[in-house]
């Protein structure tokens, strides 16, 4: 964006992080961004008319990934997108999401899945986020990079050598972070003697003794073991 490469953006996001995704953005990069929901849309109705789409009313929007699913949403940035649109920017955060949870290599894909599919293409740019490892199918990852990269991954042909992710993919781990100016502190968990303990063994410790009375309450409360009364002639 310091470039100038992205004038339009669309953030996607779970629906409990949508609210923390907006103040985030507008804190640290001093970015406003729409949250693009049925309030918004009615609002832009109102003002601009039932005909207008409310996608073009600005330039940078977050929406859940629920909302996009719909298609009463995803029809109008389609619009907004045509086939190609240059200079357009999608930040898909959760991106596991949109991995076909099974492993076949002809699984069928959820809603969630074929709305990215359809749409993902349609932005030059695409940043998928995640903190989620995948579900050890390696189908389902390679169905997932094709969404992010159709050029360089086909869906049911499995990723053989890490290094064919190296132009696609950064990660960072805990170990990488502590490298960095207040980056996360190592944690130390010391040994605590304490004094003073009482030397008997607490009642719980003798499991075999506690389930034998347990079981025999059982067998009493059931009749079992219980002397029979002798009938009275």
């Amino acid at each position: 964006m310091l470039r100038q490469r992205v004038q339009r953006v669309v953030v996607a996001a779970p629906p409990s992080v949508v609210p923390q995704w907006r103040e985030e953005l507008e804190q640290r990069f001093g970015l406003t961004f729409e949250v693009y929901d049925r309030a918004y849309v009615q609002q832009q109705r109102r003002e601009r008319g039932y005909g207008i789409n409310p996608w073009t009313t600005h330039s940078r929007f977050i929406i859940s990934h629920s909302l996009l699913s719909d298609e009463s949403y995803a029809g109008g940035l389609r619009d907004w997108l045509g086939e190609s649109a240059p200079g357009t920017l999608l930040i898909l955060d959760e991106a596991h999401h949109a991995a076909p949870a099974s492993g076949s290599r002809y699984a069928i894909d959820s809603q969630f899945t074929r709305t990215i599919r359809d749409l993902a293409g349609r932005f030059e740019h695409r940043l998928f986020l995640s903190a989620t490892p995948h579900n050890g199918h390696s189908n389902s990852f390679a169905a997932l990079l094709e969404l992010l990269d159709p050029q360089r991954f086909t869906r049911g042909v499995p990723v053989k050598n890490a290094k064919e992710l190296d132009a696609i993919m950064v990660r960072r781990l805990k170990e990488d972070l502590r490298q960095l100016q207040g980056g996360f502190p190592l944690r130390h968990v010391p040994k605590i003697s304490i004094d003073g303990l009482p030397l008997t063994r607490p009642s719980w410790s003798s499991p075999q003794s506690s389930m034998t009375s347990t079981s025999c309450a059982a067998r009493g409360s059931r009749g079992l073991g219980s002397p029979r009364k002798r009938p009275v002639d």
